[in-house]
């Protein structure tokens, strides 16, 4: 067996041959922590290289992810399927070695990581979902959910904001099974930390209530077991393990310094360092006993077949849970599904009332939970007035696993990266709330949410000056336009309670990325469909009220306006102009729709106007340069809702002037 010390450095070697190669990357931490990685993977980590996706896997998370070279070495030698090339690629278009681990491109990675912190957070949601499911499922001595979460962080990520919301709520909700090992080298990229982060971090998270093992040499391998014994006998609370290393470990003249941070070491550097680590191998060659001695496959295969007698116990004793864990983790509905969302959606659209489009949201929610119990969420201290606390649910706390909601507290940026987490751990369907204008706190979350192609619900209501009084620090203007920005996401501004059930209906079923639901604080009028109209509301927009022939004026609509556009239209002339109204509740899915559909409620060559109350230059490419948008181009004021509609143009006698403008003017500009 060869030393300890080896087998650390044949990651030192990779990460510095690899990111010498690429001439670009960060070699400095993969080298400070290997002995760390070596000691976890090989005497803690549970995991199963041959299958990535085994659900009782230990989740690891690189959270500062600029050390990707770490993960990357650590998942070849363990024997996944990532080959040497692969590593000769790091950096390079199309390869599985991007500068920065991510979701779903390399085997074995667990989240995309990189901006700092949000690896962290992401932990803490899989160390909840874990919890959860755990309650959940686990039955006598048949524990089928039983495993850790362990997180690589650095200095980086302590200084991100998002650590403190994360962390402070992990503590809170005494997640036992999460352990961080904070790599604690002093260096970030501008050089020794002492003259910007200067926090006493193991007491921080000491008044998080967290364990706390301080001091750990990072270059000790029985040290660090040590650690990772005490983290683990730790039941009641999660742990910090303090690993103090020197950034750079084997570079004779860069070590300890910010030189080695971000970029390559140099080809003298690297050739000297193989000296000082006594490590004569060419770049790229692994000597065999050391793969032999990484090799994690057949330990891996042991440890699932246990799991599997345990699980094949589980099936013979407990065969409805068996199904359902199955259902759950697999991501699939329920087989009676349409059915029964067919029926939930059906007998919303009976309700005679009008509601805020917050409260039409309770309603679906309180429908789908009924039969999609994996449906788990919560909201930035906002409960009541986001309307996603129901009746029924079980807050998770510290004397309660068996939950389905989450009170995040005021956290917008934490909750939405957790619950991202909580996604990607699978079995659960998250869900996270706040205020529309709140979501510039989330926004890089949602972001990764969206680049992750993960099922996250973001519930955000307030969604216009319609909110009123609060003013214009609350009341979403740009909002809108920037989620409509973000890659992959699918933004749903529905108009009543109908469109705000198909809207829940739609982001369940959807299992390629995240929706965001924006919903109205102010009671909106119920409107009125014929039967055949419902089916296209899942379409993302569709023709809410005709003309009888070819429209001389399509206006788009969304959310509160839709209504506003309707009573405009109520108010022209019955022999009036050919103006149909179209509700776009999402535009993202309707523009998935083929492009029959697309044109026959768009038809090419007719104006349009557009109606939203936020920000207009979005609206323009359905708009067009001889169509007009009606939108707020400005910030808000405190005022009663109604008032500022009225004082900022959104009221049917607009709408209509405006008609009337671009029918009697088809030539004039926008």
């Amino acid at each position: 067996m060869p030393p300890r010390k080896q087998l650390a450095n044949a990651i030192r070697a990779l990460s510095m041959d690899a990111v010498q190669k690429a001439n670009s990357g960060h070699p400095g931490m993969p080298m400070g922590m290997a002995d760390v990685a070596e000691v976890l993977w090989n005497d803690y980590l549970v995991h199963n290289p041959e299958n990535p996706a085994w659900c009782n896997r230990d989740r690891f998370v690189l959270s500062n992810g600029h050390g990707a070279m770490l993960l990357y070495s650590l998942l070849h030698l363990t024997g996944y399927p990532l080959p040497m090339e692969q590593l000769k690629q790091f950096r390079r278009l199309s390869s599985q070695t991007p500068g920065h681990p991510e979701f779903g491109l390399t085997p074995g990675v667990e989240t995309t990581t990189g901006p700092l912190g949000q690896g962290l957070a992401n932990a803490v949601g899989m160390a909840v979902a874990e919890r959860i499911l755990a309650a959940r499922f686990n039955a006598g001595d048949c524990k089928i959910v039983d495993h850790y979460t362990y997180v690589f962080a650095g200095d980086g990520c302590m200084m991100e904001g998002i650590s403190h919301e994360a962390c402070s709520l992990a503590g809170t909700l005494r997640l036992g099974r999460l352990i961080v090992f904070y790599d604690d080298n002093g260096v970030s990229i501008d050089g020794d930390t002492a003259q910007w982060f200067t926090d006493d971090t193991p007491g921080r998270f000491a008044s998080y209530r967290w364990h706390v093992i301080p001091s750990v040499d990072g270059h000790d391998a029985e040290a660090v077991k040590r650690a990772i014994a005490e983290a683990r006998a730790e039941t009641a609370r999660p742990s910090l393990i303090c690993c103090k290393t020197v950034i750079g470990y084997g570079a004779p003249n860069k070590q300890g310094d910010a030189a080695c941070h971000g970029a390559a070491l140099g080809e003298d550097e690297v050739a000297l360092a193989r000296e000082q680590l006594q490590w004569g191998h060419p770049p790229f060659v692994i000597p065999d006993e050391i793969y032999a001695a990484w090799d994690a496959k057949e330990k891996g295969r042991r440890a699932e077949r246990d799991w599997l007698a345990t699980w094949e116990k589980y099936c013979a004793e407990h065969p409805g849970l068996a199904a359902e864990f199955n259902r759950c983790i697999e991501g699939r509905l329920p087989q009676d599904w349409n059915r029964r969302a067919d029926a939930a959606i059906a007998s919303l659209a009976e309700q005679d009332k009008d509601l805020a489009t917050r409260k039409s949201s309770l309603l679906a929610l309180g429908a789908l939970a009924e039969i999609l119990p994996e449906l788990t969420g919560g909201s930035a201290d906002l409960a009541e007035s986001n309307c996603v606390l129901r009746k029924n649910s079980r807050p998770l706390n510290a004397a309660n696993d068996d939950a389905d909601y989450i009170y995040f507290g005021v956290r917008e940026f934490a909750m939405s990266a957790v619950s991202t987490g909580i996604a990607l751990h699978g079995g659960l369907i998250p869900y996270a709330a706040t205020f529309l204008v709140f979501s510039d706190y989330a926004r890089n979350a949602i972001r990764m949410a969206a680049l992750m192609k993960q099922r996250v619900i973001f519930v955000l209501t307030h969604d216009s000056i319609g909110l009123g009084e609060d003013g214009a620090t609350h009341q979403p203007v740009e909002h809108l336009a920037s989620l409509r920005l973000v890659p992959n996401l699918d933004v749903w501004r529905p108009c009543d309670t109908l469109e705000a059930a198909v809207a829940w209906r739609c982001a369940v079923e959807r299992i390629d990325g995240p929706s965001a639901l924006a919903l109205s604080r102010q009671t909106l009028p119920r409107v009125e469909r014929e039967t055949e109209q419902l089916a296209d509301i899942a379409r993302g927009g569709y023709v809410l009220r005709d003309c009888g022939g070819t429209p001389e004026l399509v206006i788009i609509a969304t959310g509160s306006e839709t209504s506003l556009a309707l009573a405009a239209l109520r108010r022209m002339p019955s022999n009036g102009a050919a103006v149909r109204l179209v509700s776009m509740p999402c535009a993202e899915v309707f523009e998935r729709q083929p492009a029959e559909y697309r044109d026959a409620v768009l038809p090419a060559g007719v104006r349009r106007l557009v109606v939203e109350a936020g920000s207009s230059d979005w609206w323009r490419r359905y708009a067009g340069t001889e169509g007009r948008v009606i939108g707020m181009d400005c910030f808000g004021a405190s005022a009663p809702g109604k008032d500022l509609f009225e004082h900022y143009g959104f009221t049917a006698e607009c709408v209509c002037e405006t008609i009337d403008a671009m029918l009697k003017d088809p030539g004039a500009p926008a």
